[in-house]
């Protein structure tokens, strides 16, 4: 808390004065709660007088003419006021929404740690206004994805249980949370590399790729300094599309030559599935060859574990463009230009570098989530929420837990549903169930994009989450909380909770500020928090 004599006097106003001035500033509604929120998440400072709560107008106009200041005011232009900007988090950093076990592996959809951690702590403020779970409790997730809530539950002594329809997303949770032997994943993941590099070198990959990339910077350097090349175009000197057309086809004659001096085979005898599409023929090898060597390790964690490894590795070694990455388009089997980068790049031919950067990552994210992790009870459980038996599935898992369920029962629900027609969460990650052989339920997905957004998937959409609502609830307590995030577009949600013999008591519309996704407007979901309907 600051004290009164830094400021002047003239300077410093009430809460409610800042609200009243604040609304006269920016010519819209600015409630008291919201000028506290800036004093709690440190966007002003909170000034002492006599017991008395003051903020300096001169802070107060310098937030709002900030970055996020006017971003805040823009979006609540365009989404309405009731828009909850607490819950943007904005004053968090990457590392921190990344933190520990939270990048293990990408995927699509996820929320960030810090929104399961707001409504699951036993905080209150101006917004949550009571505690919903406790320390101890058992927290659901019926559509896990990729464990976050399960990670959370752990940080925050909780037990949690997580149920998704995907094998895959199931491994990701539970490698999240499992115990590990470190030293053993250290060694195992050292003994790969140095086999990965023997390997690699039989193939002459490494020494074509160290000649093709001294080619590349040579050229670059000369037809696309940086950062002249980009002013060039702002300025309209160079043609933009024209130019980097005719110096692509320049290089592709060094490129060939070199392709052919080292005997490289650029695409594979079939294209069947998303390996034999995706993939060029020496990174297939070196991908097929590491698979082998993690099927002869004997711990069965650290197996997993460096699975994750190499399908975080592939994923990032797809034959695309860096633009591209996140939805494929056509696969590149040459070097090409890059629209990211404004010079040439080429295609991923070896997967080594890669597989040491996530070797080195994961097992330092293990290492950290180590240091406040506790001793409680997280496991996904592959199935359908709309039909599995919780404690039957337990039983063939985790026993003492199962009994903990049957006894206690499970205090309530928070978990993000699939957003009607916008995701095929098993296409999202086609290559590991290629690699790793799971069956897929594409079938069993409720709301997937293959179905679309007409009547008749909303329809369907509203019953497949009141099912698993319904389902759920035969495992819960009776006084429970269900908090669902969603971007109901279609107003959706009203019906589901009714189907389900719930009732809405309460939705924060939270701001979505860091969208991987190439559209950055202005976009928000809710958070619903239902109960039962008595």
């Amino acid at each position: 808390m600051i004290n009164i004599s830094t400021y002047e006097h003239t300077d410093l106003m009430t809460v409610k004065e800042a609200s009243d001035w604040a609304a006269q500033y920016l010519n819209k509604k600015v409630t008291e709660s919201n000028i506290l929120y800036l004093i709690q998440y440190g966007k002003i400072k909170k000034i002492s007088q006599n017991g008395s709560v003051l903020v300096s107008r001169y802070e107060l106009e310098n937030y709002y003419e900030s970055y996020y200041g006017r971003k805040e005011v823009d979006w609540k232009n365009k989404l309405g006021e009731d828009l909850n900007w607490a819950l943007s988090f904005e004053h968090v950093k990457e590392a921190e929404t990344t933190k520990h076990v939270h990048r293990l592996h990408p995927y699509k959809g996820k929320f960030i740690p810090q929104l399961v951690e707001y409504f699951l702590d036993d905080h209150t403020d101006d917004f949550k206004k009571e505690t919903y779970f406790r320390k101890g409790d058992i927290v659901l997730d019926p559509f896990c994805g990729s464990g976050t809530t399960l990670v959370q539950c752990n940080e925050l002594d909780m037990h949690a249980i997580g149920i998704d329809v995907s094998a895959f997303n199931a491994l990701i949770s539970n490698v999240k949370v499992l115990k590990y032997d470190l030293t053993d994943v250290f060694v195992e993941t050292q003994n790969i590399t140095k086999a990965l590099d023997r390997f690699s070198a039989e193939l002459k990959i490494t020494e074509f790729e160290e000649e093709l990339q001294n080619k590349l910077s040579e050229f670059n350097d000369r037809y696309f300094p940086s950062p002249d090349f980009k002013y060039w175009i702002s300025e309209g000197k160079i043609r933009e599309d024209e130019y980097s057309k005719q110096k692509a086809m320049e290089f592709m004659i060094i490129y060939n030559e070199l392709v052919n001096k080292y005997g490289i085979k650029l695409t594979q005898d079939k294209s069947d599935t998303f390996l034999d599409k995706w993939y060029l023929e020496n990174v297939r090898k070196e991908i097929d060859y590491v698979f082998s060597l993690i099927k002869g390790i004997k711990n069965i964690n650290t197996k997993k574990i460096i699975s994750i490894i190499l399908s975080r590795t592939i994923r990032s070694c797809r034959a695309t463009t860096h633009s591209d990455l996140a939805t494929l388009k056509e696969p590149v089997i040459s070097t090409y230009y890059c629209t990211k980068h404004k010079k040439l790049c080429k295609p991923i031919f070896s997967i080594k570098n890669w597989w040491q950067r996530y070797s080195k990552d994961t097992i330092k994210r293990l290492t950290d989530f180590d240091k406040i992790r506790t001793r409680t009870f997280q496991i996904c459980l592959t199935g359908d929420s709309r039909t599995i038996d919780i404690v039957r599935e337990l039983e063939n898992k985790n026993k003492l837990f199962a009994e903990m369920v049957s006894k206690q029962k499970i205090s309530g629900i928070f978990s993000s549903p699939p957003y009607v027609g916008l995701i095929d969460y098993h296409e999202q990650h086609a290559y590991a169930y290629d690699l790793f052989g799971f069956a897929r339920k594409d079938e069993l997905e409720i709301g997937p994009l293959y179905k679309g957004q007409n009547k008749e998937a909303r329809e369907s959409y509203i019953e497949g989450i009141a099912q698993v609502l319904n389902n759920c609830k035969r495992f819960m307590v009776k006084d429970y909380n269900v908090f669902l995030v969603a971007n109901d577009k279609y107003n959706l949600y009203p019906t589901i909770a009714e189907q389900a013999g719930m009732k809405i008591v309460n939705q924060y519309k939270r701001p979505v500020l860091n969208r991987t996704e190439r559209d950055k407007g202005a976009y928000s979901e809710i958070i619903f928090h239902l109960k039962e309907n008595s």
